[in-house]
């Protein structure tokens, strides 16, 4: 059983610490930050003393508790300091509706780290992700090829069927970019003779299946395709291909000599 006495010593320590919170120096305060109670901590948030590296250290905690982080949000502090929006970005314990707030604020990159957090919820990646891929019509090339090799799905697929060739080898180096993405690349207005080669010889996609026969579909793909995809494909495959209506003239042309040729080995 506590007994009355420790009882009151521990309510003079807590008055002691909330007094040192709310009136302590910046060097005295750095022991307040890793105090236990969130009282304590609240009575920190006050301190007029409390200033940005103070605030980075606090939220490095992982205990800190919505009405904190919340605290945090609000201090004019943070309206200044990137550096405390992106921490606040990435705790793991801040509110949705902070996040959601901040995440627009971020710069390029710091959004693509985000769509990696640990945990993050589908709600703050989509978010993250709508953010990088409203800001890619002002985004130089060069950051945009860094970006094809790092970002997520999403975003290297917009960045895919903005048809620069320049662009096309980092994003489908990209191991999250997905093969349905380049199949709707392959359909699309960006798709030209150009993006085609480079998708046809590149060494992770030229040997998919479903691939070879969409770049024989394009009526933009180059013939040189034709004579180097056409024989490894089956019979009923190449009389599909030259059934389309999709295909021109000429490539129709290439189609129907692969046929007299396999007809002629009978």
């Amino acid at each position: 059983m506590v007994s009355s006495d420790m009882t009151a010593d521990r309510d003079v320590d807590l008055s002691r610490r909330l007094y040192r919170g709310l009136t302590a120096g910046l060097e005295e305060l750095l022991p307040l930050l890793d105090d236990p109670s969130r009282e304590v901590l609240k009575a920190v948030l006050k301190n007029p003393n409390l200033d940005e590296s103070s605030l980075l250290h606090l939220l490095k905690r992982r205990d800190l508790t919505d009405d904190l982080l919340t605290a945090m949000y609000r201090l004019p502090l943070t309206e200044t300091s990137h550096r405390l929006k992106v921490a606040l970005v990435h705790h793991h314990a801040t509110p949705d509706h902070i996040v959601l707030t901040l995440i627009p604020q971020l710069y390029l990159f710091e959004l693509v780290t985000v769509c990696f957090l640990p945990g993050i919820t589908p709600d703050r990646r989509l978010v993250a992700e709508r953010a990088l891929i409203k800001r890619l019509a002002d985004t130089p090339l060069g950051s945009k090829i860094t970006l094809a090799r790092r970002a997520p799905s999403e975003v290297v697929e917009a960045l895919l069927h903005e048809g620069q060739p320049q662009l096309m080898a980092a994003c489908l180096d990209n191991p999250r970019l997905k093969q349905a993405a380049i199949l709707r690349f392959l359909s699309g207005p960006g798709a030209t003779a150009e993006t085609i080669s480079v998708i046809a010889r590149h060494p992770r996609w030229k040997s998919r299946h479903e691939l070879k026969l969409a770049i024989l579909k394009n009526s933009k793909t180059p013939l040189i395709w034709f004579t180097a995809l056409l024989p490894g494909l089956s019979l009923v495959e190449v009389k599909n291909i030259y059934a389309s209506s999709r295909i021109s003239a000429a490539q129709k042309a290439c189609v129907a000599e692969e046929l007299l040729r396999r007809k002629g080995r009978r």
